[in-house]
């Protein structure tokens, strides 16, 4: 057993990490979230930071209820990777080309695409279940409805603040294509719109956080969350292969002479909710900050903007409800990050990386975030690592 059990109000909170190193906000969020009476279990792991309501690096094991606020407003956030048959030797010294044809093709920060992206227009991305998606649309809260051209726009963007997209190579000299984002401003407007909604429910008026409130199960509430949350997840793993696609092609472009390859998208959600069984017990398993692990399976966990990256492969840890860490995880708030750093300092901790170094993102500094080797050190359990990946390309919303 590697984790250690502190004591909750309802049940024991484990943690992949030693909980005299995490922040006192964040322990109390983990003390209030082990309050709740529909709770099962709860895992922390080594990235575990203070988040809205419930803590980043949390998985929440619920029966018959599901907290809108352990999901987060970035519904179904995660991350795509792919191995190309490109070597570092293919790689031209000077990267801002390829770094610039990026940001021209996939906009980012607020940006979006003039039309819809036509996925029948992609090479080789699958459009099985389009049209039924995007017919779904028409089921989901209506406070959202009159948004569906800016959502069609925005499926194959970026964002902006943590999300990013790299071009990273492996220790064997293998180039990789990553990127991070999640259901962009339609999934925030029906997380907001649902928790909203949550914390207005008798039951949840004498919890000890309000922005803990759940829907419990077979209540027309919970039936209206569920569905715009798994169509929520279900835009940003679209949005992701979308993205994904674009960057494939952009690399064709670039490098037409090498007939570049590419092995199997690695694609996981790490802001998600999902259907489980433990102990012989349907749950509810929300992830905030963490990834599924389940035995075999393929996870990402990135680093920061000058750090590096990890592919990992699940080793099934049902301690965890099979979950590992989604990132390096941030050791200092956004706004602490750009009171303590200077433009010299990102230029310093990104030397060899081709991307921005301006005063917009030194709250993303790598300064601000924890050692991810530590973190992976940390999960020996829950992970192995198939390949470390470090960027040389680092776009930014």
């Amino acid at each position: 057993m590697s984790y250690t059990e502190v004591p909750g109000i309802r049940v024991p909170i484990r943690m992949w990490t030693d909980p005299a190193t995490v922040e006192g906000a964040a322990m109390q969020q983990l003390r209030n979230i082990s309050s709740l009476p529909w709770l099962h279990g709860l895992a922390v792991m080594p990235d575990v930071h203070l988040g809205k309501g419930a803590t980043v690096g949390s998985v929440i094991a619920m029966r018959g209820a599901v907290c809108p606020a352990a999901v987060g407003v970035d519904i179904g956030c995660g991350m795509s990777a792919v191995k190309t048959t490109l070597t570092a030797k293919d790689l031209p010294d000077d990267l801002s080309r390829l770094r610039s044809k990026i940001e021209q093709i996939i906009p980012v920060g607020q940006g979006k695409h003039s039309d819809p992206v036509d996925p029948r227009k992609l090479h080789g991305h699958p459009t099985a279940g389009w049209d039924d998606f995007w017919g779904r649309f028409d089921e989901v809260a209506p406070e959202v409805k009159w948004r569906r051209e800016r959502a069609m726009q925005q499926m194959g963007t970026l964002g902006g603040g943590n999300h990013f997209i790299e071009v990273c190579v492996d220790t064997t000299g293998a180039v990789w294509l990553m990127l991070h984002s999640g259901s962009r401003n339609i999934g925030k407007e029906l997380a907001e719109h649902h928790m909203g909604v949550a914390r207005s429910l008798p039951h949840n008026q004498g919890l000890v956080d309000r922005d803990l409130a759940v829907f419990i199960a077979d209540t027309p509430q919970m039936g209206a969350y569920r569905q715009d949350l798994f169509w929520a997840q279900e835009y940003a793993k679209h949005n992701r292969a979308i993205m994904m696609a674009l960057f494939q092609d952009i690399v064709r472009r670039e490098f037409p002479k090498a007939k570049v390859g590419f092995d199997s998208v690695i694609s996981c959600h790490h802001n998600y909710v999902a259907e489980e069984r433990y102990d012989g017990v349907d749950l509810l398993v929300t992830r905030k900050g963490a990834i599924r692990a389940g035995s075999g399976e393929y996870g990402i966990i990135p680093g920061s903007m000058g750090t590096g990256s990890y592919i990992v492969r699940g080793l099934g840890n049902a301690d965890s409800f099979n979950s590992a860490s989604h990132g390096a995880g941030r050791k200092m708030s956004r706004t602490a990050a750009k009171k303590r750093f200077t433009t010299s300092d990102l230029a310093e901790q990104t030397k060899g990386v081709e991307c921005r170094k301006d005063p917009g993102v030194v709250d993303e500094i790598p300064g601000a975030y924890k050692p991810i080797e530590k973190v992976i050190a940390q999960q020996k359990d829950l992970v192995e690592v198939v390949a470390q990946l470090k960027q040389v390309v680092c776009v930014k919303g």
